[in-house]
Parts: C-alpha cells; sequence; structure tokens
C-alpha cells in the first residue's frame, strides 16, 4: 500500500476557497457582536471625543479580526453540510 503524502497536504481550490468565506463569516459575526458587547468609549474629558466616535467602527474590525485569527468558531464545518 503506497499513500500519497503530497496530494493529501496540499488544499483543493475549492476548499481554499471555502475556507476564506468561512474565515470571512466569522469576522463578520465577531464584528457584529463586538458591537453590542464590546468595548465601550470612555466619557468626560479623557475621551477621544468625535474622533474616537467615527473611528470607532474601524476598531471593533480590527477586534473582529485579531479575535478570529485566534479562535475558531467552527462556521467553516457548518458552511460543508453540517458535519461538525
Amino acid at each position: 500500500m503506497q499513500i500519497n503524502t503530497i496530494a493529501a497536504t496540499v488544499p483543493s481550490p475549492q476548499s481554499a476557497q471555502e475556507s476564506k468565506v468561512a474565515d470571512g463569516l466569522e469576522r463578520a459575526f465577531l464584528s457584529e457582536m463586538l458591537k453590542y458587547a464590546g468595548p465601550r468609549s470612555l466619557e468626560g474629558s479623557f475621551s477621544g471625543g468625535v474622533g474616537e466616535s467615527q473611528f470607532a467602527s474601524m476598531m471593533t474590525d480590527a477586534y473582529a479580526d485579531a479575535l478570529s485569527a485566534r479562535m475558531d468558531l467552527g462556521l467553516g464545518k457548518k458552511l460543508e453540510g453540517g458535519k461538525a
């Protein structure tokens, strides 16, 4: 019996595309979740003012990117057909 290890380790283009879609879905989910449960801006004289509120969504997206890079929510398995 011969096992071809090279073919097993190279992802197919379809699985790479599915992985990219799953990662984007996880980032979008985390971004939406962080809008409601994430860190809030400061109030008072030490707040960032108008600039902080203008760039808050960009910071939320950066937090979502960092979280999705460090954890797997398993949404990719759900996209494969419910094999999770």
